[in-house]
C-alpha cells in the first residue's frame, strides 16, 4: 500500500504493510535491524504502539475510524512505551523523520492507496 495525505498530496510511503492480526500486531517491527525510507507498517485495530525489542526509532501516526490524524509522535525512541490519543482506532509506524519531512499534521488525513510496490501483508 501507499500512504498519502489528502491535504498535501504528499506521500509517506510506498510499501505500507499490514498488521491486522493479532501475531501480526504483536510482532510488529520488534527484532528488525531498520525499517527503510517508504516502508512502514499500519496496525489495525490498534490504539497505541511500544518500542520494546526496537533497535531503531520510529514515527507514528494515530489515525481514527476516518484516516483522519488524531496524534503523532515523532522519534519515538527503542524502548519507550508510546502515547495513547483520544479516538486512535490504527497506527502507522514510519522510519524517523518522515512526518517532520512531509510537514504531517493532526487534522489531515491519510489515504491508503494500491502501489505497484507492495509488502505483504506479514512483517516488513
Amino acid at each position: 500500500m501507499m500512504l498519502v495525505i489528502r491535504e498535501s498530496g504528499r506521500r509517506l510511503g510506498n510499501r505500507i504493510g499490514r498488521a491486522d492480526t493479532f501475531l501480526r500486531r504483536f510482532r510488529g517491527l520488534m527484532l528488525t535491524d531498520s525499517l527503510p525510507e517508504g516502508a512502514g507498517l499500519h496496525l489495525a485495530p490498534c490504539r497505541a504502539v511500544h518500542s520494546f525489542l526496537m533497535k531503531y526509532p520510529i514515527d507514528v501516526l494515530h489515525l481514527d475510524s476516518d484516516g483522519r490524524i488524531v496524534g503523532m509522535e515523532r522519534e519515538l525512541k527503542p524502548g519507550n512505551l508510546g502515547v495513547s490519543f483520544r479516538g486512535t482506532r490504527s497506527v502507522v509506524e514510519l522510519p524517523a523523520g518522515t512526518l517532520e519531512r512531509a510537514e504531517v499534521q493532526v487534522g489531515q488525513t491519510a489515504v491508503f492507496e494500491p502501489s505497484d510496490e507492495e509488502t505483504p501483508n506479514t512483517h516488513i
